[in-house]
């Protein structure tokens, strides 16, 4: 009988045993053990729709994709480091993260532009192509190691609006003496015709177009655009965005910090940052349609196209700008031959497929 009992008090004493286990490891699984919080400046008015919003939206898959064992902060623009601070704060470990587009770095070295968008370049899906496949991945991470940062694509906003101006472009001379904001080598592009052009903060844009500080801006399109409120002060919307057929922004990690996360830190990271990517192209692809029916119907926006001889001219001076900025180093001749032949590839299909039966859906 004793043994008995003694064997019943065993069994039960593990059962209690394996059910408190099981009730520990819930609690307090020891993945989750160690918490970590990294700092990611943004080069983003706060929330701003799309651009704003993709960085939280990377923020909370990481931490749900580690039970919240990896937290990041986000800081807005001016929060912590000006917009255009972002790359140098993380660089020299004064943040961990950063978010933006990485044309803002040109001044480090030019080759930064081909991974955001130069003027008739790529649009999203062949700058996807060349960056995963076509060898723009392991250049841009030969070029970010330069400056102690690694980098990814984490959101596009495909093609871009030509830009809100305060009077009719009917001509190159319109260029001339127009203050224009257009940073990257779209910029240079229209210093080129004549125009004064300036690198300007997302959030400085509206009240330097009501001050009469510029002329004329570029932004993002319809969807960015209406929410900036840009139909306020500029009667005529311009496309299309010849500078940035595809905008490719980022989010940029200190390689130190990279170096001490895990493994599979490291690649939720990578995967968030991909899925905040195609994400976004699809919700631009959505929402710039229907914030378009907005300016034009609501606000009676003035829609206009660059006349075709200011196409031809954009197109002429853009190769030349491309050509110019590629002889600056040998590295950025590298990415820039890179680009050519990825985009030259992605070309021969497009004429094949995509631009055919686009131009085959509107005919019918």
């Amino acid at each position: 009988m004793s043994k008995k009992i003694n064997r019943r008090r065993l069994i039960g004493g593990l059962a209690t045993g394996t059910a408190a286990a099981a009730v520990g490891t819930v609690s307090a699984p020891a993945y989750a053990q160690g918490k970590r919080r990294l700092k990611m400046v943004t080069t983003w008015p706060k929330n701003f729709p799309g651009l704003g919003t993709a960085p939280e939206n990377i923020a909370k898959r990481v931490s749900a994709m580690t039970d919240g064992q990896l937290e990041i902060k986000i800081y807005a623009a001016g929060e912590l480091v000006g917009a255009f601070e972002s790359f140098d704060a993380v660089s020299t470990g004064t943040a961990d993260m950063y978010n933006g587009a990485e044309y803002y770095w040109q001044g480090k070295s030019a080759a930064f532009n081909f991974f955001t968008a130069v003027p008739f370049g790529m649009t999203a899906q062949e700058l996807n192509a060349w960056i995963d496949f076509g060898g723009g991945r392991q250049l841009w991470e030969s070029l970010s190691a330069k400056f102690n940062v690694i980098a990814f694509q984490s959101a596009n906003t495909g093609v871009q609006m030509g830009g809100w101006f305060n009077k009719e472009i009917t001509s190159l001379d319109d260029f001339k003496g127009l203050k224009i904001r257009m940073p990257g080598l779209g910029g240079e592009v229209m210093r080129r015709l004549g125009a004064a052009a300036v690198s300007l903060p997302g959030g400085e844009i509206f009240p330097s177009m009501k001050s009469g500080a510029i002329d004329a801006s570029e932004w993002v399109g319809p969807w960015n655009d209406l929410a900036f409120g840009f139909h306020q002060v500029a009667k005529y919307y311009y496309c299309p965005g010849f500078h940035e057929p595809g905008a490719g922004l980022s989010t940029g990690v200190n390689l130190e910090v990279w170096q001490s996360l895990s493994e599979s830190q490291r690649e939720i990271i990578r995967n968030a940052c991909a899925a905040e990517n195609a994400s976004t192209m699809s919700e631009y692809n959505y929402k710039n349609a229907t914030a378009l029916n907005t300016l034009v119907k609501k606000h009676k926006v003035q829609v206009r196209s660059f006349a075709p001889e200011i196409m031809q001219a954009l197109k002429q001076t853009s190769d030349k700008v491309l050509v110019e900025a590629a002889a600056k180093d040998p590295f950025t001749a590298k990415v820039f031959e890179s680009f050519k032949a990825s985009l030259a590839n992605s070309m021969e299909w497009g004429a094949l497929s995509e631009e055919p039966y686009t131009l085959a859906r509107r005919k019918v």
